[in-house]
């Protein structure tokens, strides 16, 4: 287990997160390999190197950082790290969990039993009804209710869990109000639920930050609920990577001549449970085993060995835009696993590749 952070530690942490090409995955492997962040920080140039970078790596000052921190503060938010103790037990079981997440309100939120809504921006009024009338049913259930906070089935989501826990988790930074007229949610949010970002205060959400709030939104809960979607929705992707976590999925069925119940009714056609009110969340909560206990803090490759030039080499050329699981290059390389992913982030901080979770990896 990592020990608990000092201060020191705890800024080189924010600070190796905040460094350009260290994703999830990467920051993991990193404290795999050094076990502690200021290690990892020194070691940054020279793997970039061994990855074939040709520029500096961009790595946060320690200005940067302090700046961060104090804009953290100012807000009266708290900063979590994936190693303390209060760190969101449901979120510390993914593989990777997210390094670090500001959070602004009741905190105590984020361990409790949590079911996300998530659907439409453009939702029909039935179903923000829905949604609506199905997160205050699971409030009063003991449920904290997550979402997005975006237009539609979010909103009608938090407004309906408000009274009884409810937790928002943004593209952005923990203040990026988004959309500008959910200005009095987010504040009531604040002052009754909680707010969760993985991005710095005063960070604008842009549209590659969306997959990874809703891993985030999924990865918080026991369950979601999509209530309606499109076939490209964004909801789907939070489904999908729910399902991917061993969460439970469940779909609101809508009329096929309604294109925002096309996502929903191609959800249960591929094995989501079919969700027509409050009975049919709980009874899928019933049945879903307890959540994987992370075994330590970012417990994921062995410990990474010294690569070597050819190595890296074979390995990127391996790489393609379609992601292959790490086992694979394994296999094709005859390289022991260590080595292998050795490569993989010498190659992701050169900003050749991109490591995914679930062993995956892809060019950038």
């Amino acid at each position: 287990m990592i020990p608990a952070l000092s201060p020191a530690a705890r800024r080189d942490w924010l600070r190796l997160a905040r460094t350009e090409g260290v994703g999830p995955v990467t920051f993991a492997q990193l404290i795999t390999r050094y076990a502690e962040p200021g290690r990892a920080l020194e070691a940054l140039p020279e793997l970039a190197r061994r990855g074939g970078r040709s520029h500096p790596l961009a790595i946060p000052s320690m200005a940067e950082i302090e700046a961060e921190l104090a804009a953290g503060a100012a807000l009266g938010a708290q900063l979590l790290c994936a190693c303390d103790l209060d760190y969101p037990t449901a979120l510390a079981a993914l593989d990777p969990p997210p390094p670090v997440l500001w959070a602004r309100g009741d905190v105590s939120l984020l361990d409790r039993a949590i079911v996300a809504i998530v659907g439409a921006r453009v939702a029909s009024a039935a179903g923000q009804r829905f949604a609506r009338g199905l997160a205050s049913e699971l409030g009063q259930t003991g449920h904290v209710v997550a979402s997005g906070m975006a237009r539609g089935i979010d909103g009608a989501a938090h407004e309906g869990s408000l009274e009884h826990g409810s937790v928002a988790v943004l593209g952005g930074g923990v203040d990026d109000i988004y959309p500008p007229e959910h200005g009095d949610l987010y504040r009531r949010l604040v002052a009754e639920g909680c707010v969760v970002a993985e991005h710095p205060p005063g960070r604008q959400a842009q549209a590659r930050d969306f997959p990874r709030r809703n891993r985030i939104i999924a990865g918080l809960s026991r369950a979601v609920v999509v209530v309606e979607a499109e076939l490209r929705s964004g909801s789907l992707i939070t489904a999908r990577l729910a399902a991917e976590q061993g969460r439970e999925v469940l779909a609101v069925p809508g009329s096929p001549l309604d294109p925002r119940a096309r996502g929903t009714n191609d959800l249960i056609r591929q094995g989501a449970a079919l969700c027509e009110g409050i009975s049919d969340v709980l009874r899928a909560l019933e049945t879903l085993g307890d959540l994987r206990e992370p075994s330590a803090p970012f417990a994921g490759p062995p410990l990474l060995t010294q690569s070597d030039s050819v190595l890296t080499e074979k390995v990127a050329a391996l790489l393609s835009p379609t992601p292959v699981s790490r086992d694979e290059l394994v296999r094709a390389t005859g390289q022991d696993a260590g080595a292998v992913a050795a490569a993989l982030m010498e190659l992701a901080l050169a900003g050749r590749a991109e490591l995914l979770p679930g062993g995956l990896a892809a060019t950038a």
